[in-house]
């Protein structure tokens, strides 16, 4: 067996006082002797108060200690929505999927699933879209259908839910949303002269999306690309249905005219 020399003892020493310094110089934890009802109101005046980092911190700490109880439930649920108003969109979403893959039958899944849905529609939206007068429809759609997703076991699942009202109006405006987006593309292609694409979005958002705002821009669309390749008739046709449906329509006399000053959404808002 391997001796320490003495030469070794005072090196020994000194690295055994600086791991004993260390030690007496960690921070202590305030939250040592709360009950956890203490700790969930601590939080909770935090929460209160928008201090959303000392929120999560206590959160995370009662989740942990009040494991396999209500309380813990309700403490990852208000995690969720700390973590949310602090802008940490990722780690919200991983803490709700965990509660509703650990506590699927909570009497909180109706809210955890409107506020999943929340967190993608507000990360669709964007923080500066107003202050540059982007349109949802020019950026990815994912979040958006995520959060339709969402919204939609929402109400399915709970349709006598205080959120299902709120939630059915929120994936009105992401269809409108999501058809926007479509014809954003196909108006696009169109001014680049690729009109065989052009037609294709255009005649996929109105496929699949019904009596939405941006169904006038892509009959327009789809009037202004058949008349660049030359039929005639598929032409005409779009032109009567625009006609017959938005009678007073600016796209009857300039198929790609420029959109309103505001965007459709920001009409609703």
């Amino acid at each position: 067996m391997r001796r320490i020399g003495l030469s070794t003892v005072p090196a020994t020493l000194c690295l055994l006082a600086a791991l004993l310094t260390g030690c007496a110089n960690t921070p202590k934890d305030v939250t040592q002797g709360w009950s956890n009802e203490r700790l969930y109101q601590e939080a909770r005046d935090e929460v209160s108060a928008g201090a959303w980092d000392k929120a999560i911190g206590f959160l995370d700490k009662l989740e942990g200690r009040a494991a396999g109880t209500v309380l813990a439930q309700q403490a990852q649920i208000d995690k969720a929505y700390a973590q949310y108003r602090n802008n940490d969109k990722v780690p919200a979403i991983a803490t709700l999927d965990r509660f509703m893959r650990l506590h699927p039958t909570s009497p909180a899944m109706d809210y955890a699933l409107y506020l999943k849905g929340l967190i993608n529609f507000n990360d669709n939206l964007g923080l500066f879209s107003a202050l540059i007068n982007q349109d949802l429809s020019e950026r990815d759609q994912k979040a958006a259908k995520e959060s339709y997703e969402s919204f939609l076991e929402l109400s399915r699942r709970f349709p006598d839910s205080k959120y299902t009202p709120e939630a059915r109006q929120r994936m009105t405006y992401i269809v409108n949303s999501l058809a926007a987006y479509e014809v954003h593309v196909a108006r696009y292609y169109a001014r680049r002269g690729a009109h065989v694409a052009a037609i294709n979005r255009a005649q996929q958002a109105l496929a699949e999306y019904q009596a939405v705002p941006a169904a006038e821009e892509a009959l327009a669309i789809l009037v202004y690309s058949y008349d660049a390749l030359g039929m005639a008739q598929l032409r005409d046709d779009a032109r009567r249905v625009l006609e017959r449906n938005y009678p007073n329509s600016s796209y009857l006399k300039n198929p790609l005219a420029s959109r309103q000053s505001k965007p459709w959404w920001q009409l609703f808002w």
